[in-house]
């Protein structure tokens, strides 16, 4: 049998896609609320924030790096139902997430104004991101602890929390904005350090509830405060070795993305303008695609520490349809909301023109996004080989597309929708990639000992 028809693989394949989707749906609006209010306020509170972000974009990365070496070795042993294994590799996994945010707020603490020339040259604009940053600094220690949990609860397939944590951070984060940005009933009028003040706060709350939950209420882990302090060397070796390539591959990621922006902003202020737009709109599209990863991985993990390989080439076969149908949605999704969501814009015809234009590719290569990136960071991940992802990314990202697009700006004066264009190929190229590594089957391997 080709495909697999079990119900208990699509009841629990679409309760995770969804419940994840709807989670990073509401951190997208999270943000979108951040830059509306603070651009109600003021535009170079806005810019400080944004560059600020660019470094909590890092840190996000790093420690989504450390949360998915979790996933991908913890689901293995969720397979075995050997939670004592799950709980060691959490610990080993916080304690590598905690160095990474002391050592990110160890520099911008001490270093924040020379941290945020690397990025502008403009005074005011770094004032306002200093005062943001001496303050959102300090979440950076409950954001990477919040996260990596998390991602331990996912790979023992406990996702409602998560959707929890999120509805209280976008709640606390609103209310909090329109009182200290702004200085409405009473507050302080704060500006960017409001904002960061709010942000802070929402950070602390989540790691609260999402630490009551973890001995209250959770009932697979059954984690106790000692859990915390165990460690186990050969299991974090273990951990270091699986986690790495992933941590390399999401940090490599992260910092192209910096220079595809780079890339853009040197093409003049309507393309900066229509890059934002259209990322922004096909961000939230793409949830479902970034949450069936996310599910995948977990499950093809689970399938194989239970032992039953023999499942993982019909679970894999269903899941690459499955995709490709959630792909075709996406861009559909995109091609028809284009125009509504432009005309929400009080931007130039220029910028508009541009806009359409980068949404119309991001229709096309999204369907490949859809397939390629759950099929690579999700089955292949998910059943073993953790290297592969990397390497891929590393030569379509830094032998062919950035190359391609910094010649296509720079040397042949290409206008910007070519340059997109460059820099979304490997969406598609990908594809052609995944589709022979996933269906050749060598990717299974036994992780758990």
């Amino acid at each position: 049998m080709v495909f697999t028809r079990e119900k208990s693989f699509c009841s629990a394949f679409f309760r995770l896609t969804l419940t994840i989707a709807l989670q990073n749906l509401i951190v997208f609006s999270v943000s979108l609320a951040d830059n509306v209010m603070l651009g109600a306020y003021q535009e170079t509170s806005l810019s400080g924030v944004a560059l600020v972000n660019q470094i909590q974009f890092l840190l996000q990365m790093l420690t989504m790096g450390v949360g998915e070496g979790v996933v991908v070795l913890a689901s293995q042993y969720w397979g075995k139902r050997d939670t004592e294994s799950v709980k060691r590799i959490l610990s080993g996994g916080l304690r590598v997430g905690m160095v990474i945010a002391a050592l990110m707020w160890l520099v911008v603490f001490l270093f924040p104004w020379q941290v945020l020339s690397l990025f502008t040259e403009d005074k005011a604009v770094i004032a306002e991101g200093v005062q943001y940053l001496r303050v959102i600094c300090f979440s950076y220690f409950f954001f990477a602890y919040t996260n990596i949990l998390l991602c331990a609860f996912r790979s023992v397939e406990t996702v409602r929390v998560g959707l929890l944590v999120s509805l209280s951070t976008l709640c606390i984060n609103v209310c909090l904005n329109y009182l200290l940005i702004f200085g409405n009933l009473g507050a302080p009028r704060l500006g960017a350090a409001g904002a960061a003040a709010a942000t802070l706060t929402a950070r602390v709350v989540e790691s609260v509830i999402v630490t009551v939950y973890l001995f209250r209420f959770d009932r697979k882990l059954r984690f106790r405060f000692a859990d915390f302090l165990a460690f186990d060397l050969p299991l974090f070796r273990d951990f270091v070795r699986t986690g790495s390539p992933v941590l390399a591959s999401n940090a490599i990621w992260g910092l192209a993305m910096a220079i595809q922006t780079a890339i853009l902003g040197h093409l003049g202020a309507e393309a900066i303008a229509a890059n934002s737009i259209a990322t922004t709109v096909f961000q939230v599209l793409s949830v479902v695609a970034y949450g069936s990863a996310s599910a995948s991985c977990v499950l093809i993990g689970k399938t194989i520490g239970e032992g039953r390989t023999e499942a993982v080439r019909p679970y894999a076969k269903t899941m690459q349809v499955l995709f490709l149908l959630i792909g075709l949605l996406t861009g559909l999704s995109l091609f028809l909301v284009r125009d509504a969501i432009l005309s929400v814009y009080s931007i130039s015809d220029a910028s508009r023109g541009l806009a359409e234009q980068f949404l119309l590719i991001l229709s096309v290569t999204s369907v490949g996004t859809a397939y390629q990136m759950p099929v690579l960071t999700g089955i292949v991940r998910g059943g073993g080989d953790v290297s592969f992802v990397f390497l891929n990314d590393t030569i379509f990202m830094w032998c062919i597309v950035l190359p391609a697009s910094a010649a296509a700006a720079f040397l042949f004066g290409a206008p910007p929708t070519v340059v997109f264009i460059c820099l979304k190929a490997d969406q598609i190229l990908k594809c052609f990639v995944a589709v022979v590594k996933v269906n050749r089957f060598r990717w299974i391997r036994t992780l758990a000992r």
